[in-house]
């Protein structure tokens, strides 16, 4: 948390809350601009970048050691201009030098230290430093001597580095275009995909494990074109531990971060907006395969939690809560056995204490030293029919929800973690699409209308020339959209009118779609860049299709289009989207379960395609019965469209996919047109016919 005590630096000025944290600082930091390169050409200094973001718990660390500290911030002033960049407000800055970073160390992460050149190239690069050396990692006391001696020194070399590791870096970003895709990329995902699951616990890897929800989607839509049964209990299994364990927040609801351990027991605390958007999205759709009930349950928790906590009164979604309260990580979530017994009688918890595994000693582990803290983190080993018939309690889940509405109002009266309160539009973009899903699925209206509201708002939020932004804080939208932007907004609205039918949607995600291509597509090797072609200058300006903590802006655009071009007809979509993909099919190839969103283009394109139009009211009960039907079922590949039956907003859907021009109502009734892999049926008026022809 920001130290209000001093004479504030440059920060002050900022609406970002994590250079807020530093506006107090004796750091003379700088945001990102020319005053800073300017300061450093004229004094002849290298630039000390540091990259964070507010909700990092070794951003926080590395602050109050070294950049709270007069001896370090003294050194710094003298040695540096210090500029301080939340990797959340500007991705495209962060995307750039967190790609020089695992270039040059093999890692990366945050807080991110770069060391540079005053025209920006890099030549030194870490992550989180100590403020002394210890432990075989260099500290800042050291590292600043050090470069201060070679930048006085060796100047000239240093200058030679920072311009090879340019060359590098724009050398491994322009890949150039490669072959189609086929279904043996997909294969090849899948055994990737079985080689690194744990069996044991689920998930990929052993620790720390991140949910990584796009990997389920991919698997869920193998499954559904395959009928591999590997693919679907990978998805199971790993749902299923993840809703048990520690990563996910029992009392409050919603998921943290990603688990410091192989049990999803012990997480990072962080709750970040993208994680419960794809995580919404994940048990939807493992609901709608399975139709088991906790899946179910999960989606309407998390939806819970983010109403409850991440809604802005705007109608937008916040970016995140805190790992820390009160200086510790964790410790708004743990509890004591002791606190415990205050508030529940001895019945009560009892229950609690077999359920979620607390104990006197506690269960809660240091992440460095294994050592038990004598407090709890909730979780469960088995499930709660197991415990209903242990326990000999038919009615266990009525009485957890009583044993969790207490401590969760106990739990309250903590200091709470920081909320990030900067509105993100891709992160909303991702949720708008969850909320979207999840409302055609279950049929909550409160879903819909929280979808529609954020989108309003966005939307609302356009410049003159109906350019969407990145960011808005207490009043005011900063910096241009990237690319995830436009295509998490994209999708979020192609799913909003899909749950809704209202055309204005569907216009508007075809006219965001121009502009992506307008600002960033590479029209000589595909793909699109990350940054607008009006952006400032940076480094270099890259292209990304890894699917990291969330799919990358590439890979959502290649469903996007290909969503598009189905709904609309118009194939020139479908040839951009496979565009996309052979401009990066060299690095797929290599390791095809890191583009597992991609991928989910890939069987989009390849799988059993569906298109559906609907020619009716949309506020008819025969109409909704009808799309319930296609709603209760998995068909990833469909698209929907709606013809109403008021001339002039036919004419408007005309307008939008000429095909449609024919399609008319027959017998008065509201009438569906279904095509299967490239072949029409007949239309129908009858819900047993629809339902036949999805199956």
């Amino acid at each position: 948390m920001m130290d209000r005590v001093g004479i504030p630096n440059k920060l002050i000025k900022e609406k970002s809350p994590y250079l807020l944290q530093h506006a107090y600082n004796p750091v003379d930091w700088y945001p990102w601009g020319d005053d800073a390169f300017q300061k450093a050409k004229i004094e002849d200094r290298p630039i000390f970048l540091s990259i964070g973001y507010a909700t990092c718990h070794w951003c926080h660390v590395m602050a109050h050691e070294s950049f709270e500290d007069e001896k370090v911030a003294e050194l710094m002033n003298e040695t540096f201009v210090n500029i301080k960049v939340d990797r959340e407000e500007r991705p495209d800055i962060d995307a750039i030098y967190m790609s020089v970073c695992q270039m040059m160390t093999g890692g990366g992460g945050w807080p991110l230290t770069i060391i540079m050149t005053p025209d920006k190239k890099p030549f030194y690069a870490a992550t989180y430093i100590p403020k002394e050396s210890k432990f075989g990692r260099m500290g800042l006391l050291d590292l600043i001597a050090i470069i201060k001696d070679k930048w006085e020194k060796e100047k000239t070399k240093i200058i030679k580095s920072a311009d090879d590791i340019t060359e590098s870096i724009k050398t491994f970003s322009n890949e150039g275009p490669g072959e189609d895709f086929n279904k043996e990329i997909s294969d090849s995902a899948l055994n990737q995909f079985i080689s690194s699951f744990d069996e044991k616990y689920g998930g990929f890897g052993r620790a720390p494990k991140f949910p990584s929800p796009h990997n389920f989607l991919f698997l869920l839509r193998y499954y559904n074109r395959t009928k591999n049964k590997q693919a679907l209990d990978m998805v199971r299994k790993s749902l299923d531990e993840m809703l048990l364990g520690g990563i996910f927040d029992h009392i409050g609801y919603g998921f943290h971060r990603y688990s410091t351990d192989r049990f999803w027991r012990l997480p990072h605390f962080e709750k970040m907006l993208y994680d419960q958007a794809m995580l919404i999205m994940a048990y939807t759709e493992g609901y709608l395969v399975t139709k088991k009930d906790d899946y179910k349950y999960t989606v309407e928790k998390i939806i819970d939690y983010i109403l409850r906590v991440m809604k802005s009164k705007e109608g937008g979604f916040f970016s995140a809560e805190d790992a820390d309260s009160e200086g510790e990580e964790g410790k708004f979530y743990v509890w004591s056995i002791k606190e415990i017994r205050e508030v529940l009688n001895k019945e009560e918890s009892d229950i609690i204490e077999k359920v979620y595994n607390l104990s006197e000693e506690g269960n809660f582990e240091d992440e460095a030293t294994g050592r038990r803290l004598g407090v709890n983190i909730f979780y469960q080993n088995q499930t709660l029919d197991k415990l209903r018939e242990e326990l000999q309690l038919e009615d266990i889940e009525k009485r957890l929800e009583k044993i969790r509405e207490k401590l969760f109002n106990e739990r309250e009266k903590r200091e709470k973690p920081l909320l990030d309160d900067k509105i993100l539009v891709d992160w909303n973009g991702l949720m708008i699409a969850a909320l979207s899903k999840a409302y055609m699925v279950l049929g909550n209206e409160k879903y819909i209308q929280a979808a529609t509201d954020a989108t309003e708002f966005i939307l609302g939020g356009l410049d003159k020339n109906k350019r969407l932004f990145h960011m808005y804080r207490e009043g005011q939208w900063k910096v241009y959209g990237n690319l995830d932007d436009y295509a998490f907004m994209i999708w979020g609205i192609i799913e909003l009118y899909e749950a809704t039918f209202e055309i204005r949607y569907l216009e508007t995600a075809l006219k965001l779609s121009e502009d992506a291509f307008k600002y960033f597509a590479d029209y000589d090797r595909g793909g699109f860049y990350f940054t607008p072609n009006d952006n400032e200058e940076l480094l270099i300006r890259n292209k990304e299709i890894y699917d990291g903590a969330i799919p990358s802006g590439n890979s959502v655009m290649m469903l996007n289009l290909l969503r598009l071009a189905r709904i609309t007809g118009r194939t020139e979509l479908e040839d951009s989207a496979f565009g996309i993909y052979r401009a990066f099919s060299k690095s797929i190839k290599s390791m095809p379960m890191g583009y597992s969103f991609l991928l989910c283009g890939v069987e989009f394109a390849i799988g059993e395609g569906l298109e559906i139009v609907i020619v009716g009211d949309k506020s008819a009960n025969e109409t909704k019965n009808i799309v319930k039907i296609i709603n209760e079922k998995f068909l990833p590949n469909k698209v929907m469209l709606l013809k109403p039956i008021d001339e002039k907003e036919a004419q408007r859907v005309h307008n939008l996919a000429e095909y449609t021009l024919n399609q008319n109502l027959i017998n008065d009734k509201t009438t569906v047109y279904i095509c299967k892999n490239f072949v029409c049926n007949n239309p129908t008026n009858k819900p047993e016919e629809v339902k036949r022809l999805i199956n």
